[in-house]
């Protein structure tokens, strides 16, 4: 078996950071830290899992603006109809 130790938590928050946000490469950050890339990749798996990824968040951003356009849209479409009625 390989040499196991525990990462605190902030320090793997501070790594995975450091690679997203910096460009830090996988490799040199693992290196740096004394951790193999395999633990990295690992963090950066389940990190993914449990939260959206950035293209789905830009997805339902540009979703999310084009529904909330068409309620604008439908909601004007029926204030001119009521008016209409009236008049």
């Amino acid at each position: 078996m390989g040499n196991f130790k525990v990462i605190p938590k902030e320090v793997r928050e501070q790594i995975l950071s450091r690679i997203k946000n910096d460009g830090v490469s996988i490799k040199q950050a693992a290196e740096e830290h004394g951790i193999s890339n395999r633990t990295i990749y690992g963090w950066l798996k389940k990190q993914s899992i449990s939260s959206v990824s950035f293209m789905e968040y830009a997805h339902l951003r540009k979703q999310n603006k084009q529904l909330m356009e068409l309620v604008g849209r439908l909601s004007l479409e029926i204030e001119k109809m009521k008016v209409l009625k009236k008049g």
